[in-house]
């Protein structure tokens, strides 16, 4: 049962060998949910601590790109003792298909969670075929 548990634990982003990062913190790869639905995929992020003014997502090539940054807060006057839950950035990294419509993609985010809905593109949607009688 403790094994479960330590699967779903935050996990430090792997670092891509020949780059750097340019702040000094731990970097968490956030963990995702993805449903494909008929017309889209939906990619839900747990990124607590960001929101839209400390997100970043960018899309170069096929790579869809996802970095939140967050800003450790510690009440005023007061030191930190001991804390399990780390602080630190999110980042991402997703291989895009040609099923996904890359003008068509939407983010949203509420509450530390991230939604992005990928469209597919039209020549991969299902469509029904009008059938008419033959003459």
């Amino acid at each position: 049962m403790v094994d479960d548990v330590k699967e779903y634990q935050k996990k430090e982003a792997e670092v891509v060998e020949g780059v750097e990062r340019t702040r000094a913190r731990k970097v968490y790869a956030p963990l995702v949910d993805i449903v494909e639905r008929s017309g889209d995929i939906l990619v839900i992020a747990d990124i607590p601590g960001v929101d839209e003014k400390t997100l970043d997502i960018t899309l170069e090539k096929n790579v869809l790109t996802i970095s939140g940054y967050v800003e450790p807060e510690v009440p005023e006057k007061l030191k930190l003792a001991y804390a399990e839950y780390g602080i630190g950035d999110y980042q991402r990294s997703f291989t895009l298909s040609d099923e996904v419509d890359r003008n068509g993609i939407e983010a949203t985010v509420k509450d530390g969670v991230l939604r992005l809905v990928l469209p597919k593109a039209e020549a991969l949607k299902t469509r029904k075929i009008e059938v008419k009688a033959a003459a």
